[in-house]
């Protein structure tokens, strides 16, 4: 369902664009072709920025993510021009300059992945809030919980443990890389040895957080996944 909300928002975002384009006389046809620049641009934009630690690198991904939108738009309308395009649809065209306007092309592109970025934690927290019940064995007995009951997952070498919100315990073989796959994006790795739900996240600095009465410790190699 998340997947098909996202495909809805750039759908939606693409005829927007399009829009935008065919009242700076593009025509659909031209204008959506041209919009599809935006997106993949967005994305990357929207990808690369929690990897960027420092203030400085979050300033070279946008300049660089800016600059390759700018040369795939011009890239473009050369195909565009081409003398070898006969008909009307590839006929001549100019660049309209608001789309080589290096303010114009972030303030899209950032409200883009802005807006995509909202859109899904949106769906994330829907999702989350409808039931999910998931059975597993614990001390040779079979245990079937609300996945939202989950507060956290601790592994201890050949074992799990799971930690409610409630304060239960329980043990499990499978291992924690495992049990990241089965919960899904409700749940944060933040320590090769911890797997977190994020609704029970109340505080957190760069080295621990709080989660339902639990400190945990945070290691630098899952740090930006809480961001």
């Amino acid at each position: 369902m998340k997947t098909a909300g996202r495909i809805g928002y750039w759908l939606v975002a693409l005829a927007l664009i399009a829009a935008i384009l065919v009242s700076l006389n593009y025509t659909w046809s031209q204008a959506i072709l041209i919009s599809l620049v935006f997106c993949p641009c967005a994305i990357l934009l929207e990808w690369l920025m929690p990897k960027a630690v420092r203030p400085i690198q979050k300033v070279y991904v946008a300049l660089a993510v800016l600059m390759l939108a700018i040369l795939l738009l011009i890239l473009l309308h050369c195909l565009l021009w081409s003398p070898f395009m006969k008909t009307e649809f590839w006929r001549m065209l100019e660049v309209q300059p608001v789309l080589v306007n290096p303010v114009f092309l972030g303030l899209v592109m950032a409200a883009l992945a802005l807006g995509d970025n909202a859109w899904s934690k949106w769906l994330e927290r829907k999702l989350a809030a409808q039931p999910r019940n998931i059975s597993f064995y614990s001390d040779r007995k079979t245990v079937t919980l609300d996945v939202q009951e989950i507060a956290f997952i601790e592994s201890n070498d050949t074992e799990v443990r799971l930690v409610t919100r409630d304060g239960r315990s329980f043990r499990n073989k499978t291992r924690i890389g495992q049990w990241e796959a089965i919960l899904g994006e409700g749940f944060v790795r933040i320590h090769r040895s911890y797997l977190v739900n994020r609704a029970y996240i109340t505080s957190s600095s760069d080295d621990s957080l709080l989660a339902a009465g639990h400190t945990l410790p945070i290691s630098r190699k899952y740090r930006n996944a809480l961001s």
